[in-house]
């Protein structure tokens, strides 16, 4: 049974919510529209589940969309600015972000709404009838991992935030900035508290449903990120770690044999998903309470895309989707990240190499390959083909396709992530698409056990959990030459062992800014930002939607204060 999303809207408080529920995976969606629901509904039985369904819908405007892929992989160390596309102030940290961006309101806005939808849930539990005591219990477990996952986004991106814990009833004015302590004290509690309620199994029965190993791994990045910061405590690594090796070893959570399978968009319930965020192939299930600004689905499989579709013998189609080139690969991590191809089978399972041509026929120059001045490709030949080395033109001309070479790569040109392809969309302009989106896997779990070993002096640890995904990423026969050592591990190894795994999963810009390095390889590894990016951007600027409607004190200046430097 999988979690589904109605088009039923949930005023709560004045905040509108989708609803999500349950139901058999081989089930046909039935749609019902509900409209015009008192504040009371909440409190009534069904009201009540609804509501808890409702709080999962703020996950689908950040995961899986051009918003949160935005402020989660722009302006990091793996990528870099394609030929297309808006937000680039993200990237280039230069005047373009500002407090007046959409993005920054409508992200800060949706959080809020997940957050009040989540304070009603747990504050009016105790008064609602006709749910047993362990299934409220449950359901106010749900929500308190969800409040908490919205408040560790808003914390990483803006850094001290408005932390409300009851529900608001009516609008107002009055707000004021929680200390970093504070902040991570609440979301702490909350997670423990989810923890020791939620389910104790790897997937709920209705499979996207928080269960206690979600909430583990949320707690675990929680103490993580917390170890780096001016809040730390001596623990925080070693809490981590016993979160981590929990979630490894007590659920029956097991890494898939091959890396590229993982994202086989018909294998989505797999042995390695710890929690997803579910989408469907009906466009109005998959719209969040943000509808405008979320376009509805998971539309990652737009925006790593390369100009194809143009090329001679290509055109425009489901299979190879439809390339927005919002973001290209950095020299850093198709160099230096990927650098081992022999043994390491992430480089060609991650990267799209190779372009069928569907579009045959005779074409009297070739684009960007000048050993040829003709071409000529019947259905299925190879049009075009990503070596991801040099080749001299006396290479390239002995193959009757176009090779596209590093020298030759531009913001139009480049090897395509193809993790996030949905090719189940039906027609070649459309934009949602259904794939679930995987905001925890086990391979971030081990990871995360690597790391939170190492800082806490357990290398033996640290080498058994890094070494778990890099042999799983081993070429048959390679496998054993991918194993490290006591003497390999330490910080810089988990960093580019995490690009190589997680690259585009909407996790490299948190990971920079906890680890405290962000600014500095940026300018290492991002020259269109080098110039830019200073010391203060590791936080966003406050909407200044935020700072207009706060109270004003006695200088007339808003009493929510905007982050130094914007």
């Amino acid at each position: 049974m999988k979690f589904k999303i109605l088009t039923n809207t949930l005023k709560i408080t004045g905040v509108a919510a989708m609803l999500l529920t349950g139901q058999s995976c081989q089930d046909v969606l039935k749609e019902e529209v509900v409209s015009n629901i008192g504040n009371d509904y909440i409190n009534t039985t069904k009201g009540f589940e609804d509501a808890v369904k409702a709080a999962y819908s703020t996950l689908r405007y950040y995961y899986g969309t051009q918003q949160g892929l935005t402020m989660s992989e722009y302006g990091t160390d793996i990528y870099a600015t394609g030929a297309d596309g808006g937000y680039k102030g993200f990237h280039f940290y230069d005047a373009q972000l500002n407090p007046t961006v959409d993005y920054l309101a409508n992200t800060w806005d949706e959080l809020y709404k997940g957050i009040n939808t989540c304070n009603a849930v747990i504050g009016r539990a105790p008064n609602v009838t006709g749910i047993s005591d362990a299934v409220k219990k449950i359901r106010v477990a749900e929500a308190k991992f969800l409040r908490a996952h919205y408040y560790y986004i808003l914390h990483q991106q803006w850094g001290p935030v408005d932390l409300r814990l009851t529900e608001t009833l009516v609008p107002t004015k009055e707000t004021k900035r929680a200390t970093d302590a504070e902040i991570y004290a609440a979301i702490i509690k909350d997670l423990t508290d989810a923890v020791a309620d939620l389910e104790p199994k790897a997937q709920s029965s209705e499979y996207g449903r928080a269960t206690k190993p979600a909430a583990e791994t949320l707690l675990a990045r929680v103490y993580l990120t917390k170890a780096y910061s001016s809040s730390k405590a001596a623990d925080d690594f070693s809490k981590a770690a016993a979160l981590c090796k929990n979630v490894t070893t007590a659920y029956g959570y097991k890494l898939l044999d091959d890396f590229a399978s993982v994202f086989d968009e018909n294998n989505q319930i797999n042995s390695e998903i710890v929690f997803a965020v579910q989408y469907t192939a009906d466009p109005l299930s998959n719209l969040t309470n943000n509808i405008a600004a979320a376009n509805g689905g998971n539309n990652l499989h737009l925006f790593f895309g390369m100009q194809y579709d143009v090329q001679p013998g290509m055109k425009r189609d489901v299979f190879y989707g439809r390339p927005f080139k919002r973001l290209r690969p950095t020299s850093y991590l198709l160099n230096t990240v990927f650098a081992d191809r022999t043994n390491d089978s992430r480089y060609k399972k991650t990267f799209r190499d190779t372009w069928l041509s569907n579009n045959p026929g005779t074409f009297n120059a070739a684009s960007f390959d000048d050993s040829k001045t003709k071409v000529t490709f019947a259905a299925g030949d190879t049009a075009i083909f990503i070596p991801g080395v040099e080749w001299t033109k006396a290479q390239r001309a002995a193959k009757k396709y176009q090779v596209l070479v590093p020298s030759a790569y531009t913001e139009a040109l480049f090897p395509t992530l193809q993790k996030f392809f949905d090719t189940k969309r039906p027609d070649l302009t459309y934009e949602p698409g259904s794939r679930d989106y995987f905001v925890f896997r086990l391979a971030d779990v081990y990871l995360m056990l690597a790391e939170a070993s190492l800082q806490s002096g357990n290398v033996a640890d640290a080498v058994t959990a890094i070494n778990a995904v890099r042999y799983r990423a081993g070429w048959p026969g390679k496998k054993d030459a991918m194993l490290v050592q006591a003497k390999d591990m330490n910080l810089e190894l988990i960093m580019e062992e995490r690009a190589r795994e997680l690259a585009g999963e909407q996790v490299r810009w948190l990971d920079l800014k906890r680890w405290g390095v962000l600014i500095d390889r940026v300018k290492k590894y991002n020259p269109q930002a080098a110039v830019n990016i200073k010391d203060f951007h590791v936080n966003r600027p406050i909407p200044q939607t935020q700072i207009d409607r706060s109270a004003k004190g006695q200088d007339g200046k808003s009493v929510f204060t905007q982050n130094p430097g914007y």
